[in-house]
């Protein structure tokens, strides 16, 4: 028995053909206006990226986000905020590949499992800058063509239940108060 017997079918679909997923942590040194008496608060916004195929086995972010340091200054008496716009490129290995896609076309996804945030934010040792760390991850996806193999039962035969006018029913009042909405729980 072959793929080609008339038992079998080839569908072709798109699916996963690849994925990966990295954590990166960074350092960033901004210099104020002034020399930093304290530091009061840092937030990271404005997370804009983008992601292609790098090569067979590895996709590329290249993305950007501003960088905010609220500091006091002047033995602090006086505040202000400093705004940095950062650039950053991450490589992202595939660690799952499937070898069987049709063509070299593909869609990439990338999904932020951990926006870039700020894990800590200090006056560096010479006191005129500041040192921030941010933390981000990514899952990535390839989506391209590939074909899957169905077996067809040669016995089928269609019979009314098979009409999907057959399958349409709807739900009555009693049913309704019958459903659990905390029937999924969730899973850490």
């Amino acid at each position: 028995m072959t793929f080609l017997d008339k038992e079998y079918r080839e569908i072709i679909t798109k699916a996963v053909c690849g994925k990966g997923r990295k954590f990166t942590q960074d350092s960033h040194a901004i210099s104020p206006s002034h020399r930093p008496s304290s530091i009061l608060g840092c937030w990271v916004i404005n997370h804009l990226y983008n992601a292609k195929k790098k090569s067979e086995d590895t996709v590329e972010i290249n993305g950007s986000y501003d960088i905010n340091v609220w500091y006091s200054y002047n033995d602090n008496t006086k505040t202000e905020v400093v705004t940095e716009r950062v650039t950053y490129s991450d490589i992202i290995p595939l660690s799952i590949k499937d070898e069987k896609s049709i063509n070299n076309e593909y869609d990439v996804i990338a999904k932020v499992i951990q926006q870039p945030n700020c894990l800590e934010c200090k006056i560096a040792s010479n006191g005129n800058k500041v040192t921030i760390e941010i933390e981000r991850e990514f899952i990535v996806q390839i989506i391209g063509d590939t074909k899957v193999f169905v077996r067809v039962n040669p016995n089928w035969e269609k019979t009314e239940e098979d009409d999907d006018e057959a399958w349409d029913f709807e739900m009555t009042e009693d049913e309704a108060k019958d459903v659990k909405p905390d029937f999924f729980q969730k899973k850490d």
